[in-house]
């Protein structure tokens, strides 16, 4: 049987064609037939304009069912399918365009005339799409053949690809397979007993692993519905919950969540789960939730090479600040630099092996194998501990670790501290350059107010030894953050880098 990804999808939307599958805030309704349908039509107007088996189809535009359609239509017919962030310049998407090689380039109508230049010179094809227009929705309204049979991929074969973020050094495309894919939903639907019954709120992106391979394609998958929102508006959120069944986002989602008046028990007596990731939860973000709800937040941990590797537990204790066990099928290890275990609860760095874990950096074997140990397991290059019972507990990235006069500090075991401090809503903590010591601590914090930096050190001087405690700090209105709500350590640092210069 054919590993194509699409087909798993096609053979669940089949059961039921005439239910509602995609559905908008405003009502608007796509049924599992209608989507199978336009799919079929998206993968031909697709197949008219060059793509081939194979083929890269890179795509930078707004999300709607459209979105959707063009992701199933590139998987239906064997190509491989390309996301980029909606946020990247033209000077980044020229060098997404110029590595990945697409057969087609799929923007909005206003990046199209730079889109245009850029695919001239590297003679790549480009077309518009828009919510209410665009070149390729006119094709696709217009067009009355389908393209017939999905194409037979073999589990190996790439599905789409993923470029990381880049904080250090050049952007990489991570290449997931169809077995990638598949096998990461099935876990997911084993570890949180997902179903067809379940009604996803979906405010992530569709750029993205979290919005687009674990929501999208976990819900599509098992055939539950999809109330398909552009982006994430909590008074939406709070408006909808009420239709839904399970919630994924990053922290930001939910500690603006908190801010909702109306956001109560009765909101939200209707939902099964509330999932979060991709940035770290605060454990006082996780607390309140639990307090305001009766909920508690499933923290899991995962990132673009492998999808998900680690869940707190539908059942059993989600333990704030842990990211949970390994998932079904998942072996996760804590090693030191010379990639032996570590002792349970010391800080290693974090491996992960299974079908999940992606095939490699496109176009880097090198870079590939370096990033695998002898035994197939996958570097993730993030620091953290496991607890007795299996629990994992991120520290942090190997490359946001502080050494100070020799000494290894971690910033999150800095930021814990400070996050409980009075005033304090959240912080940073990152190592720049110090002429005795290697590197010097920074602090950088969110308040609620005017921090009295004097009085803060004083406070966590009990509480962390002399070597990890900051010298510099820095009040700023927010932290900056990426589109999925991750810290910009790099920027901190950039921004900070003279602190210590005398």
């Amino acid at each position: 049987m054919s590993a194509n990804l699409f087909h798993r999808i096609e053979h669940t939307l089949t059961q039921d064609l005439d239910r509602d599958c995609l559905i908008t805030g405003d009502g608007a309704r796509l049924t599992r037939g209608q989507l199978l349908a336009d799919t079929d039509r998206m993968a031909k107007v697709l197949q008219d304009l060059g793509v081939n088996t194979g083929d890269r189809v890179s795509v930078q535009i707004d999300k709607d069912f459209l979105n959707v359609v063009v992701y199933l239509a590139v998987l239906k017919m064997g190509a491989v399918y390309l996301p980029l962030n909606s946020a990247y310049a033209d000077a980044e998407i020229e060098y997404f365009l110029a590595d990945a090689e697409p057969s087609l380039h799929i923007c909005t109508s206003s990046r199209a005339e730079a889109a245009q230049e850029i695919g001239q010179r590297l003679g790549i094809q480009v077309t518009t799409l828009d919510l209410d227009g665009g070149a390729l929705r006119t094709l696709f309204d217009a067009q009355t053949q389908g393209f017939g049979a999905a194409v037979d991929r073999a589990g190996t074969d790439l599905a789409s690809f993923l470029y990381t973020s880049g904080t250090t050094g050049k952007p990489k495309g991570a290449m997931l397979t169809h077995q990638n894919l598949t096998a990461n939903a099935e876990m997911l639907t084993q570890a949180w007993d997902y179903s067809s019954e379940d009604t996803l709120l979906h405010a992530l992106p569709l750029f993205h692993v979290h919005g687009l391979f674990v929501a999208l394609n976990l819900a599509l998958l098992n055939g539950g519905q999809v109330i398909l929102l552009p982006k994430y508006d909590a008074d939406e959120i709070v408006r909808l919950m009420p239709q839904a069944t399970v919630m994924m986002g990053v922290p930001t989602y939910y500690t603006r969540l908190l801010k909702q008046p109306a956001f109560d028990r009765d909101i939200s007596q209707h939902m099964r789960l509330f999932i979060s990731g991709s940035a770290p939860l605060l454990v006082e973000t996780s607390n309140e939730f639990f307090q305001r709800s009766g909920h508690r937040i499933l923290e899991r941990y995962g990132m673009s090479e492998t999808g998900m590797s680690c869940s707190n537990p539908l059942h059993g204790e989600r333990r704030a600040g842990s990211v949970g066990p390994a998932l079904p099928g998942v072996t996760a290890k804590v090693v030191d630099d010379n990639g032996q275990p570590c002792p349970r609860g010391e800080v290693g760095n974090l491996l992960v092996k299974g079908d999940h874990v992606f095939a490699g950096y496109w176009k880097l074997p090198e870079k590939t194998a370096s990033e695998f140990t002898d035994d197939g397991f996958f570097i993730t290059g993030d620091l953290a501990t496991l607890s007795d019972d299996d629990y994992v507990s991120i520290v942090g990235r190997g490359k946001d670790l502080i050494i100070t006069g020799g000494l290894n500090v971690y910033p999150k075991e800095i930021e814990d501290v400070l996050n409980e401090q009075p005033g304090v809503v959240e912080s940073a903590v990152v190592g720049v350059a110090h002429e005795d010591f290697g590197e010097g601590i920074v602090a950088v914090l969110v308040g609620q107010g005017p921090l009295d930096f004097d009085a803060l050190s004083d406070s966590v001087r009990d509480q962390l030894a002399a070597f990890k405690l900051p010298r510099r700090w820095h009040q700023v209105d927010e932290l900056p953050r990426n589109t999925m709500g991750k810290v910009q350590k790099n920027l901190l640092r950039e921004a900070y880098a003279k602190d210590y210069q005398p």
